[in-house]
């Protein structure tokens, strides 16, 4: 007998609860701060036809997203009638999985009653793969560290012993990787003994009708929001920074009566250095920015994302091919919302943000070569910031906050406690925010030096140095990024690998996002309310605003 729609409606619920005690049991259990502290992964229970049936709240759209597509990618390479209850498949193939090679992801068969009933799926970020690391200097993604093809790293709860010693044996950090993959177990093994056990609550044999009302109701919700959408092709470009010469971004988004398009056609060809996009991350972040203003309030599953395509051409930087290097592909992949809202404020001028920061300032740390081999200290830590989002059509923006990756900013003391860094400074960046009626959301201001008084290296690949984030509808443009060694430093470009005295600081700032609406029309209250606080000095005040105080 079909399940009344309300008793779906409870088991849906339920899921939802499920995919979030899976994600929060990785966090818990991770090693590295990116993934422990910055929430840099997803989770998610899929159906017994790989699709993605919920996700948790905690996780980026890069990881989610691709997750979506990467579990029938797996399910291609390993037939479900060979799978064994405690198998559990992973890869970090960019092209299968979620777009570089230091995300890995794992998929496990959910098996209820001695048969497949759904699967469950995780992806996190590891500290370190060898190779170039984390940053843009590699030539092709042979430089960039160790890809691993589908494989199976637990056979019936036995775990790939042999395949855990080449991680390890491939990285500057392998306990925090050893720790960080077992973390992504205990993610999978939760999501299924949890979806296991929702079944037998609710009597449940599979998961047949319960998956078809979660795709058919957030698709029919899809279908409707779409249709307030006005129909037509709408084009947009967006300059980025590139790494030594700027990139030219192009979309042309097709509103039609059952789904949205987006193509990439024009956009600029693949670069020699790794900051190239497989198109899956591309999508990931592209589909994710419509999703925010066409059916926000339907949760993110299959059904309401199969109304979304992307495409572009074969070697464009938004569609790179292998080899390519991608090791750095979120400055630019994270650049695509911008891009798509160029595109859907044509058609919704009301509702669409102003640009914002958009790039996650992802700066990944190591110790320099002659500290290995002369016996000093070995370290490899990733680091995050954020800086402020575009102002809204109704509120301003937020300050270091993470749109469109949602990643939480590393914290001073995880930092200082993993790695021989210390954090000298971190506040808000007084007059960043895109002056508007709607003020854009604020950088930040960070410094830090070697706590061992031992050069470091870093590995830069940030957006918004060269171009700022652009205001809308009269609104004007955040502050650029600013990064340089040194307070009388000159400043560095946004991508490369820089040595870093031991006795100098680093110093980031990271980008402002773009005002809305005429700066004139901004709230008296508002304003003075900015200069008390020092979110803006009075003579921003004067200058963008025509006033001389906050009174």
């Amino acid at each position: 007998m079909t399940p009344s729609k309300t008793r779906l409606q409870v088991m849906w619920n339920r899921l939802l609860a499920v995919v979030e005690e899976q994600g929060q049991a990785l966090i818990r259990a991770a090693f590295s701060p990116i993934v422990r502290e910055s929430g840099d992964i997803s989770a998610g229970i899929f159906d017994i036809r790989g699709r993605m049936l919920a996700q948790a709240v905690t996780g980026t759209p890069g990881h989610i997203n691709t997750m979506a597509e990467a579990v029938i990618n797996l399910m291609e390479c390993f037939p479900t009638d060979a799978m064994r209850p405690g198998d559990i498949y992973m890869t970090n193939d960019p092209w299968l999985a979620s777009g570089h090679l230091n995300d890995f992801l794992l998929l496990q068969p959910a098996f209820h009653k001695g048969r497949v009933v759904g699967f469950t799926s995780c992806t996190s970020h590891l500290a370190d793969l060898g190779g170039k690391g984390m940053g843009p200097e590699g030539s092709d993604v042979f430089d960039e560290g160790l890809l691993i093809p589908p494989c199976k790293l637990v056979s019936e709860g036995e775990l790939n012993a042999f395949l855990m010693e080449i991680v390890s044996a491939n990285s500057r950090e392998p306990i925090a990787n050893e720790g960080d993959i077992y973390a992504l177990i205990a993610c999978c093994e939760t999501g299924v003994a949890r979806l296991t056990g929702m079944m037998e609550e609710f009597g449940l044999d599979d998961l047949n009708a319960l998956s078809d009302y979660i795709i058919d109701t957030s698709r029919l919700g899809t279908l409707d929001a779409i249709a307030e959408v006005p129909k037509g092709t709408y084009h947009s470009t967006l300059q980025v920074d590139g790494y030594d010469a700027p990139i030219t971004l192009k979309a042309a988004l097709t509103v039609a009566e059952d789904h949205i398009l987006l193509d990439f056609d024009g956009t600029s060809g693949c670069s020699d250095k790794g900051i190239n996009v497989p198109l899956n991350y591309a999508t990931a972040y592209s589909v994710f920015a419509l999703r925010c203003i066409i059916g926000a309030d339907i949760p993110n599953n299959a059904g309401s994302l199969e109304l979304f395509r992307v495409t572009g051409p074969a070697g464009c930087i938004l569609n790179a091919q292998p080899p390519s290097p991608v090791a750095m592909r979120h400055s630019i992949g994270q650049m695509t919302p911008d891009l798509v809202y160029g595109c859907l404020s044509q058609a919704l001028p009301t509702r669409v943000p102003a640009e914002g920061a958009s790039c996650l300032y992802d700066v990944p740390l190591r110790h320099t070569p002659e500290a290995a081999r002369d016996g000093g200290q070995t370290f490899a830590l990733e680091l995050v910031y954020n800086g402020g989002t575009g102002a809204r059509p109704a509120s301003d923006g937020l300050s270091a906050t993470a749109f469109p990756s949602g990643v939480w900013g590393s914290q001073i003391e995880p930092t200082e406690a993993t790695a021989p860094i210390r954090i000298n400074r971190r506040e808000l960046r007084t007059d960043s925010g895109g002056a508007g009626q709607y003020r854009g959301g604020l950088g930040q201001h960070i410094e830090m030096v070697s706590s061992s008084g031992e050069d470091f290296l870093v590995f830069l690949s940030v957006e918004r140095v060269r171009f700022a984030a652009q205001g809308r509808h009269g609104g004007r443009p955040g502050a650029k990024g600013r990064i340089r060694i040194g307070a009388d430093g000159k400043d560095l470009p946004s991508k490369g690998e820089f040595r870093v005295p031991g006795d100098t600081p680093l110093i980031l700032e990271t980008p402002g996002g773009g005002g809305f609406g005429d700066p004139n029309a901004r709230c008296q209250d508002a304003l003075a309310r900015d200069v008390d606080h020092g979110l803006i000095s009075p003579e921003h005040a004067q200058k963008h605003y025509g006033r001389k105080d906050s009174k």
